[in-house]
């Protein structure tokens, strides 16, 4: 997790509520505060009254929300009268739930002034943090240090212990990328011939079953088989069925978009009948050939941004040209995931902090035609760049592409962030 602090401005004060009214999320709490020692002055145990504000509070993992700590009321003791804008606080909101850890959140500058032995005003920080698990996110004050700089720089620290939880957020997991596929050990074959299927993917250990397809249709040539530790296995399938063009694999009771392979083509060749006395046969064969793809560039290099203020990287990835050549009505699909951007000392911006728009165009004569993926978060559980459907001619040669963006943090460390982009065709 990656927690930077942020500053803003605005004026302070307590969270804005109708007359009479308590704001949603304000909480009061036992606080212990310890003045400089250049004041004089004794500790202070009081209440403090404070609010805590998300401006989204149904996040996606990998998005960062920007949070506010608003103080209306503290009993840390103001020693010496204080001008305008002398004022500046800093403190922590305690992340619980779903996710833990802590957010540093930072004030402006700006006050009214204030007499001698007068409250202190309400102050207000801000600051990010990067939503890395779905579920409920509790937000409870922390400490915070009130800092003075008149005539010296003198700090007032606030302890807080047991303060409730002021906010919560429900956060959303990433949507999947199926990455299910299988390969065969060979694209047609007599009636009855075992062609050996290999499939990656799968959930590891689960009940694999393997079977032929017509169209949309199975047909009664299946196999079971079990996914391995990495989520691979291998099978053999006697295809007897004449009408199986395809072979797919999945798990569960039936195959679903979710949890099966698309379907890898097969055709069953059957024997030619014997040719009429004085004649001859005579064959010639089309192979079906592979699904392939190739990619050009070897590396995407990301725009800069500026150090403090953070923003989006744009770039684009290098041109993918994928190739049908199997002569089966099989379809295709390219998905991609990312792992997290790793920089100086191990800082890392999460994978879910890049999105990308897609683009694929079919090349003239192709029979099938080309879809693009959603426009949206890549991240590390992958989401799909291009597809083809399921067709009774498919294939043909596809150029696929698609810009990226990465959404950097304010004040994220300078320097070079490196990640690994995966594309996977099944």
């Amino acid at each position: 997790m990656v927690i930077l602090a942020a500053t803003t401005g605005g004026a302070l004060g307590s969270p804005a509520a109708a007359e009479g009214e308590t704001p949603p999320g304000q909480v009061e709490f036992p606080t212990h505060c310890l003045p400089p020692q250049e004041a004089g002055l004794p500790p202070a145990d009081g209440t403090t009254t404070a609010r805590i504000t998300a401006d989204d509070p149904a996040p996606r993992v990998g998005d960062t929300v920007t949070v506010t700590y608003q103080v209306a009321a503290t009993p840390a003791p103001n020693p010496a009268a204080l001008p305008a804008d002398t004022l500046t606080p800093a403190g922590r909101i305690l992340l619980g739930g779903a996710q833990s850890g802590e957010v540093t959140v930072v004030g402006a500058k700006r006050n009214d002034p204030v007499e001698a032995g007068a409250a202190l005003p309400g102050v207000t920080m801000t600051g990010t943090f990067t939503v890395t698990a779905p579920g409920e996110i509790t937000l409870a004050p922390g400490g915070y240090t009130l800092h003075t700089s008149h005539l010296l720089d003198l700090d007032t620290v606030c302890a807080v212990t047991g303060a409730p939880v002021s906010q919560r957020l429900t956060a959303s997991p990433l949507p999947t990328a199926n990455l299910r596929g299988v390969s065969l050990g060979a694209a047609y074959g007599k009636p009855g011939a075992r062609v050996r299927v290999t499939g990656a993917g799968f959930v590891p250990g689960a009940a694999v079953t393997v079977a032929g397809r017509a169209g949309a249709a199975e047909t009664p040539d299946r196999v079971a088989a079990r996914a391995d530790e990495r989520g691979e296995f291998r099978a053999e399938l006697p295809v007897t069925d004449k009408a199986t063009t395809g072979v797919v694999a999945y798990e569960g009771a039936a195959w679903s978009a979710g949890a099966g392979s698309g379907p890898a083509a097969y055709t069953v060749v059957e024997a030619a009948p014997a040719p009429p006395p004085g004649t001859r046969q005579v064959t010639a064969v089309v192979e079906p050939g592979a699904l392939s793809m190739t990619q050009a560039g070897e590396s995407v290099v990301l725009g800069a941004v500026p150090y403090g203020d953070g923003g989006a990287a744009p770039g684009r990835i290098g041109t993918v040209t994928v190739t049908d050549a199997r002569g089966g009505p099989a379809g295709w699909s390219l998905t991609g995931k990312v792992t997290d951007f790793t920089g100086p000392g191990g800082v890392r911006i999460p994978g879910a902090s890049l999105s990308w728009t897609p683009r694929c165009a079919a090349a003239q004569g192709s029979p099938s035609r080309c879809a693009a993926g959603s426009a949206g978060v890549v991240g590390p559980e992958g989401a799909v760049l291009a597809s083809a459907p399921d067709a009774e001619r498919a294939g043909g040669t596809f150029t696929v592409d698609a810009t990226v963006t990465l959404r950097v943090p304010p004040y994220t460390p300078p320097g070079a962030y490196r990640a690994v982009l995966t594309l996977t065709l099944s």
